[in-house]
């Protein structure tokens, strides 16, 4: 018997099953408030050179503030005065006539900066002076942390995949909020930056694992369900995170703020269940059992003791052969390795155009905070729009028409003038939609189509490879200052090709997932088939069982 027909008799998808969802919602909110934090605490805000050097009192002092400027600082093509440069003395020359600024001797700032803090009390910038030949590292911040994601990515696919579920949870909620506290109270860059990685890194165990064990617990008809109506959280997150930032100025206090649901996240982690699915392939069969009684309670079904004991043994017997996976077995065989090449690639497409629309949220004519907003709120629509067609279409299709379409928003966007923003701001909302489905799409997919023994493996190879993506996106974006568009167009090719390289891969909809690598390298012309006279079988023991 496979654990699809044994989630059938406990029904697939009741009370238990949303349960699992309502507890997985607080950390899923927490995510994309840490992934995309960077926004806000990484602002640079409008500066210029502190001249206060430069009043030795008399005229100077008499001047108002404009005038100040004026005769301290010279002015840049755009008319503002520079950032990063000023006059050795007061020019006070310039009074009268302003056009021969540009003619003047300049040095660099010699007693620091002057922030506009209208908008921000403090950020990266403002704590430790990270402009002009430093302007680089607030961005180069979010590329440290989504490093921590990727080293995570590798550690919990491991862990998870070997100690369980529900135990790597735990220590990834743990370690989130230890280094995430710890960040808020960093007296240097440096110590910041390594805070960051390591809060990068404890917060995928909580990606990988709350997706997975949602999957796990319900019934082939109700995956997609599970993997885009549950993540939904992560749109609100994302909306929160806007709000939480135009009310929270001091980017210390932000990072708590972010941080703080964790807490409660913790609390909740002793009603997860483990992943019965997992527990049987490890041969964990009375843990299992303890586990799908307790679904069979909650859901008003009877316990299924003695079929539940034939299933477990048929699953066990499979697994005894190779007990230990590990990422090695992605690629030993042909199919597998195919697999996880395409699986990698459409990842690193998936999460570079994500992440290289969402961290872009300026030059579209609105406010960082409505623009963050909106990018998130249309996540939410884009979730039911793929909820909608991933049983129509199915997972392939949906994968590589999401994919295509961001890139022609993104492609269209180079070619509209930038002085019709409304226009612009529509496109980039729309692409960011779109970017939004093709990720949805890509976790329930993956989940799909590796095999339960080297699941969590697979995941974590592939958020692997979307966190390479997502740690160059920071660096892609600092490219404009070779070429503005040159940004755009890197981020374009990457969105059309891993699209095209989703059409590869294999089509999951209403297909059991696969338990072990034998199901992926044998031929599964006669699955579909075979699935549905095994559950027609089910169906008629049942009913007879219930005559008698």
């Amino acid at each position: 018997m496979k654990f699809e027909n044994i989630l059938e008799e406990i029904d697939g998808f009741g009370p238990f099953q949303i349960i699992i969802i309502v507890l997985l919602c607080t950390p899923r909110i927490v995510l994309p408030c840490h992934f995309l934090l960077n926004n806000f605490i990484g602002a640079v805000p409008p500066h210029h050179c502190d001249f206060s050097t430069l009043d030795d009192g008399g005229l100077f002092r008499n001047l108002t503030q404009e005038q100040q400027l004026t005769v301290s600082l010279p002015v840049g093509g755009d008319g503002d005065p520079k950032s990063c440069e000023m006059f050795a003395e007061p020019q006070f020359q310039l009074l009268s006539n302003s056009s021969i600024s540009t003619d003047l001797p300049t040095v660099p700032c010699q007693n620091g900066w002057v922030y506009d803090n209208s908008t921000f009390t403090s950020t990266l910038a403002t704590e430790w002076d990270l402009v002009c030949e430093k302007k680089s590292l607030p961005k180069t911040t979010s590329t440290i942390f989504f490093s921590g994601v990727t080293m995570g990515a590798i550690a919990f696919g491991f862990l998870c995949d070997k100690y369980g579920r529900k135990n790597t949870l735990l220590a990834s909620y743990l370690m989130a909020m230890v280094f995430g506290f710890s960040s808020a109270f960093a007296n240097s860059y440096i110590l910041f930056a390594v805070l960051r990685f390591l809060t990068g890194f404890a917060l995928t165990g909580i990606s990988i694992n709350s997706i997975v064990l949602s999957i796990e617990w319900v019934d082939t008809g109700h995956r997609s369900f599970i993997g885009v109506i549950g993540s939904l959280a992560w749109s609100v997150g994302n909306m929160l995170l806007a709000a939480f930032a135009f009310m929270v100025n001091d980017f210390r206090t932000l990072v708590m703020t972010v941080t703080a649901p964790l807490g409660f996240a913790v609390l909740t982690w002793w009603w997860i269940p483990e992943s019965a699915r997992w527990l049987l392939a490890n041969g964990k069969v009375e843990r299992a059992q303890f586990y799908l009684d307790k679904c069979a309670k909650f859901n008003k079904r009877p316990t299924l003791s003695t079929t539940m004991k034939l299933g477990a043994n048929e699953i066990e017997i499979l697994e005894k052969k190779d007990r230990n996976y590990t990422y090695i077995d992605l690629i030993k065989t042909p199919k597998m390795r195919r697999l996880t090449l395409l699986a990698g690639i459409m990842w690193y497409g998936v999460a570079s155009t994500y992440y290289g629309i969402s961290l872009n949220i300026s030059g579209f004519g609105l406010n960082m905070y409505l623009t963050h907003f909106i990018y998130a709120a249309i996540e939410v629509p884009a979730k039911l729009m793929i909820y909608w067609l991933l049983n129509i279409i199915g997972r392939r299709k949906c994968q590589a028409g999401t994919l295509l379409l961001t890139g022609i928003c993104i492609a269209t966007n180079i070619f509209i003038p930038k002085g019709l923003w409304h226009v612009r701001a529509v496109v980039a909302i729309l692409g960011k939609g779109l970017s939004e489905a093709s990720f949805t799409t890509a976790f329930l997919y993956t989940t799909e189509f590796y095999p339960t023994v080297v699941r969590q493996n697979g995941l974590g190879y592939s958020s692997f490879m979307s966190r390479v993506g997502v740690s160059v996106a920071p660096l892609i974006l600092l490219l404009e200052d070779i070429w503005t568009l040159l940004p755009q167009i890197i981020i374009c090719t990457v969105a059309i090709i891993s699209g095209l390289v989703a059409l590869f891969l294999p089509e999951t909809l209403n297909v059991r997932l696969p338990e072990t690598i034998d199901d992926i390298e044998k031929p599964r012309r006669n699955d579909a088939a075979s699935q549905s006279a095994e559950s027609a079988g089910v169906f008629l023991e049942s009913k007879n069982t219930t005559d008698t």
